[in-house]
């Protein structure tokens, strides 16, 4: 039995396809969706979104958003999303240590706020390369 997984941000559709499995980073931890998962509507939070695939896993760095779960259906509407091969590792590094430097540049606390946000992203970017696919 599969799931059918849709992945959406603002400019296009990341994923379309049936997967056996996924792990997805909400505001309250990760969850394991597997076929037959009950029905929830849930907050996305910025982390990496795992599909396993027949045979392998594929690495998603997700941007915040919201997802649906319900009749072995997943459509998760995301802020921003890449799939891990996607990634330029150099670029994504590079964007790490920036957003690093302008956190701890960061005045006030609108500054704070968008600093660590980036930050974020950016190690969620990091990570998502780093997370060996098997």
């Amino acid at each position: 039995m599969t799931l059918n997984l849709c992945v959406l941000i603002p400019n296009r559709m990341i994923w379309y396809s049936e997967v056996k499995e996924i792990i997805l980073s909400t505001n309250s931890g990760q969850i394991g969706v597997l076929p037959n998962h009950a029905p929830i509507a849930t907050a996305v939070d910025i982390g990496l979104l795992r599909i396993r695939l027949n045979d392998r896993w594929l690495t998603v760095a997700l941007m915040s958003g919201f997802a649906r779960i319900s009749n072995n259906e997943i459509i998760i509407l995301g802020n921003d999303a890449e799939i891990s091969t996607d990634i330029d590792p150099q670029e994504a590094q590079q964007t790490l240590e920036i957003a690093e430097a302008n956190l701890s540049r960061a005045e006030g606390k609108r500054q704070s706020i968008e600093a660590n946000l980036a930050l974020r992203q950016a190690r969620t970017r990091v990570e998502a390369i780093k997370v060996i696919s098997y």
